[in-house]
């Protein structure tokens, strides 16, 4: 007897799970449909983000930070301590310990919340029925009123570089290194290299960052790409931008010659291991028969319309298969939306402030418009600057590098952007897009009651300084 659901979710990331959740506890009979399993052979919920992304390289940054931390900046606090050695195998260690407790998390939260989890291959067909691939090869089709493609995002191959998962990975291969490669080359200069390439420059490894555009962290505010480009060298990773890689030779399984071109010409570059970081693209593989009815556009994304509904009724698309930002918070926010507008809510999304955040030390985040976009726009704005060198608390927590931006339209006042590098800017960032959401003004983030000392006073400093009210800083004009 064919099953039937009310609604079915093709994929359980960010997007999926968090979907299906949602889709039960407004009293949907709801399934969830995925294929990815563990070393150990077991399914494992939770996507990339759970498995191979968000988490586990979080994990690896807060334990490269905290050995580095230990071996350069404990003596300013008058702390002393002997050899300090980093044993890889462990923190690789923790770092699936942790994603396992994540993964039977979902699991749990599936069960509790009575969604049934279907494992294998999901496959819509024309109306509205889902094709099951199980692992061993049989097939099931179930039936659904709704149905939520989710399938996410896997790492772009390029073929100048192709991936082996021994000398050059891709940056799920990155996150189990088992030891520091002496000489690390990471192609790409976005998120996840910076990310990556961060983790393993902490722990000793030479990092050159090959990244073919020749502007740095196009998408972040001019001001802040700037400020991150020194620090990240400063902290040792060699950035060369305008560098086209156009080959790779692995030697005996040991080095890979890397071959790119910048203006000076065509150049060689040895590594012990290689990092393919260029990006991400959705996966749409066998996820569509010829006859379901919807379409995918020019760059292989679901076509979605605001709402994420595709061009069949009653099946939606979220999270990276679709355009915008491929983004974790981005997917599951999009599972709720759909989710609501199935029961009849009338839900939507706010895509102009959803934050960005780059876990380098120090983090680089910010959510709105940059400068640079408000300017192309012909939007008058005021800004308001203020660095973390004049903070107590980061002066106190020794991590004074970087700053908060504040951009505000000259004629209201509105605050159209926040942008932040330094300790802490995922959070700040977020207390902007709070205040964001409710159409702020810089000056009434500047008449809010911030607690002393904390490093959210950055921000409140920031938005004093759009209109000249800074306190700890001398402002640039008079009120």
């Amino acid at each position: 007897m064919t099953q039937k659901f009310d609604v079915v979710v093709i994929g359980a990331g960010p997007g999926g799970y968090v979907a299906a959740i949602k889709a039960a506890q407004l009293g949907l009979k709801t399934a969830c449909i995925e294929k990815y399993q563990d070393k150990e052979g077991k399914l494992a919920l939770g996507g990339t983000c759970l498995n191979v992304g968000c988490i586990p390289s979080k994990a690896l940054l807060d334990s490269s930070w905290k050995f580095h931390e230990a071996t350069e900046g404990f003596a300013i606090h008058g702390i002393s301590t002997g050899a300090v050695k980093m044993d890889v195998p462990a923190m690789v260690g923790r770092k699936a310990n942790i994603v396992k407790n994540l993964t039977g998390g979902v699991a749990m939260l599936f069960k509790a919340n009575g969604v049934t989890s279907i494992e294998g291959h999901g496959k819509l067909l024309a109306g509205k029925k889902v094709e099951v691939t199980k692992p061993d090869g049989t097939v099931e089709v179930i039936e659904a009123e709704n149905v939520i493609l989710a399938p996410g995002s896997r790492p772009i191959d390029i073929p100048p570089a192709p991936v082996d998962q021994k000398v050059i990975v891709d940056s799920t291969g990155a996150l189990e290194f088992q030891a520091v490669p002496k000489r690390l080359g990471v192609i790409g200069a976005g998120v996840i290299g910076l990310e990556l390439g961060s983790v393993w420059s902490r722990l000793g490894a030479e990092v050159t960052v090959l990244e073919a555009l020749d502007t740095f962290l196009m998408a972040a505010d001019t001001a802040i790409s700037k400020e991150a480009l020194k620090t990240l060298t400063k902290q040792g990773l060699d950035i060369k931008l305008g560098a086209r890689v156009t080959g790779s030779k692995v030697n005996k399984g040991k080095e890979v010659v890397v071959t790119y071109t910048d203006s000076a010409g065509e150049q060689t570059i040895t590594f012990d291991k290689l990092i393919v970081a260029v990006g991400r693209r959705p996966v749409t593989t066998d996820l569509l028969s010829a006859d379901c009815g919807v379409t995918l556009d020019e760059r292989g994304f679901v076509h979605v319309d605001d709402h994420c509904a595709t061009t069949v009724p009653g099946v939606y698309a979220i999270g990276d298969v679709v355009r915008g930002m491929m983004l974790a918070h981005k997917a599951s926010e999009e599972g709720i939306m759909v989710v609501e507008r199935i029961k009849g809510h009338k839900a939507q999304m706010n895509y102009d402030l959803i934050p960005s955040v780059i876990y380098t030390h120090p983090e680089i985040a910010w959510v709105g418009k940059t400068e640079q976009a408000l300017k192309a726009e012909g939007v008058e704005v005021n800004i308001g600057t203020f660095p973390f060198a004049a903070s107590g608390r980061a002066m106190a927590a020794n991590d004074t590098g970087g700053f908060v931006k504040v951009i505000a339209d000259a004629k209201t006042d509105r605050v159209l952007g926040v942008h932040v590098i330094g300790p802490s800017a995922a959070e700040l960032v977020q207390q902007g897009a709070i205040g964001m959401e409710f159409g702020t003004s810089a000056e009434d983030i500047g008449m809010m009651v911030f607690s002393h000392p904390t490093l959210s006073e950055a921000l409140h400093e920031a938005a004093l300084a759009v209109n000249g009210g800074a306190i700890h800083i001398a402002n640039k004009k008079k009120r």
